[in-house]
């Protein structure tokens, strides 16, 4: 096989996200939310492969009839952004008012967000919080804290989506990495865990969930505070 028809697989795996965003949704419309996440945990998997792939097999010079990075941003919308949003909405996590300042803040912020030509740093990293609400909404819906902490987190974070912050991409982010990579997958499985035993309170899964989500979004910002040693 030639690396023309491998960089054209590589696009064609990236859209499988929307056929995943599609069955995460028709889950969601259901209030099946464990079903739901399920569907976007395996999106989100995909989303972790597709791009070491996709430079791999250099899909701009191979496949450049399709824009890999255009394909990549309507997926994660609708994975990262538009579904979580939804089931946080429908759950009554939030209830009353604050579901729908949380569903117009989360979509509005984070559509401006995809379209920041600053959003990527340097070292790949992200600049502000690079609206994963899939991740966070899947650890409220483990944990279901007050809906007070549920509305300052959603506050907080689509406030730092345009603060100077740095968020690591566990892929491309070099510095620490032989951790982040490793902890990101241990993300993975803690939420397909979570979401396969229903969010079950006494699952292991819950607490493995918080400690990796905790660590992802702190990383980054340690690093910004703890220079760099000389390389």
């Amino acid at each position: 096989m030639t690396d023309k028809y491998r960089a054209l697989l590589v696009h064609l795996l990236t859209a499988t996200g929307a056929v995943f965003a599609m069955l995460a949704l028709l889950a969601a419309a259901q209030e099946k939310w464990s079903i739901m996440f399920l569907w976007l945990v395996v999106a989100f998997a995909v989303d972790g492969v597709d791009g070491p792939l996709a430079r791999k097999y250099d899909v701009k010079v191979n496949a450049p009839r399709f824009d890999g990075v255009l394909l990549d941003l309507i997926i994660d919308y609708l994975t990262y952004v538009f579904i979580p949003a939804f089931a946080l909405f429908q759950s009554g996590l939030l209830p009353g008012w604050m579901g729908w300042f949380a569903i117009i803040t989360i979509t509005f912020a984070s559509v401006m967000y995809f379209a920041d030509c600053r959003m990527k740093m340097p070292d790949n990293s992200f600049q502000g919080f690079p609206g994963c609400w899939n991740m966070l909404v899947l650890v409220l819906f483990a944990i279901e804290p007050n809906f007070w902490v549920s509305l300052a987190i959603v506050a907080i974070l689509s406030v730092t989506m345009f603060l100077p912050l740095k968020f690591i991409h566990p892929v491309r982010t070099e510095r620490w990495r032989t951790l982040s990579l490793p902890i990101a997958l241990a993300w993975t499985f803690f939420a397909g865990w979570a979401a396969w035993v229903d969010f079950h309170p006494e699952s292991w899964a819950v607490w493995g969930l918080i400690a990796t989500s905790v660590y992802l979004v702190l990383v980054g910002i340690v690093q910004q505070v703890v220079p760099a040693k000389p390389s």
